[in-house]
């Protein structure tokens, strides 16, 4: 039984897709088991093929790289996913975090830092290109200031937190029950914690919160 890495890589342009995939297998431990050139196949291969990590394109046909990875959580896959980007703009870095990406790669050193990001994910941790990994400060600065200004977050439990998250991903008290396994009697009851202890009233006031302080949940 194989026990290398088993990775999913997707992008439009084929000369680019066959220089990664070559990058990525000149590490043994590594192994390519399906590469796409739109989102809907990336998605439909990953959910296939259950690999250990995806690394897909932001500007894809059919679906982007940011619907991927959220379709990628949303649907329970222990798949951790890269983004490769042109981009250097802050706005797309937290977009693709919040989509639930655990590492981001700037194109122009791809080659480069592929291999240590698929490492680095796979260990359960972040890996950002070293031109931007500047903004992940700015993202834990602003999350403690939304602690401060919010300070009733603080004082919430970290299941609490786990479920507000699901929240905030406007997931149902039967689909986060599900994702928790416990019941959706349970989660109900932490809901209403939650909302008492966040002084919040009304249907769906908790979902508008939960967006509102998404960052500061995630961090």
């Amino acid at each position: 039984m194989s026990t290398r890495i088993s990775v999913v890589i997707a992008d439009d342009h084929p000369l680019f897709r066959k220089g990664l995939r070559e990058a990525i297998e000149e590490d043994t431990s590594f192994e390519v088991i399906g590469e796409a050139a739109d989102g809907e196949t990336a998605l439909a291969i990953i959910d296939q093929r259950k690999p250990d990590v995806a690394v897909l394109d932001i500007d894809m046909p059919a679906l982007k790289g940011f619907q991927v990875a959220r379709a990628v959580q949303d649907k329970g896959l222990h798949v951790a996913v890269i983004i490769l980007t042109i981009y250097k703009e802050e706005d797309m870095f937290n977009a693709a975090i919040d989509s639930g990406a655990r590492g981001y790669v700037l194109k122009e050193t791809a080659i480069v830092d592929v291999l240590k990001a698929i490492k680095t994910v796979t260990m359960g941790e972040y890996f950002f290109s070293p031109a931007i990994s500047g903004y992940l400060v700015k993202r834990s600065q602003r999350a403690k200031e939304l602690l401060q200004k919010k300070p009733a977050l603080g004082s919430l439990t970290s299941t609490e937190r786990r479920i507000l998250q699901h929240v905030a991903s406007d997931k149902t008290s039967k689909e986060i029950a599900a994702e928790l396994n416990v019941s959706p009697r349970t989660v109900e009851t932490h809901r209403a914690n939650i909302a008492t202890k966040l002084g919040i009233h009304g249907t769906h006031s908790l979902l508008k919160f939960a967006l509102q302080n998404k960052t500061a949940l995630t961090d």
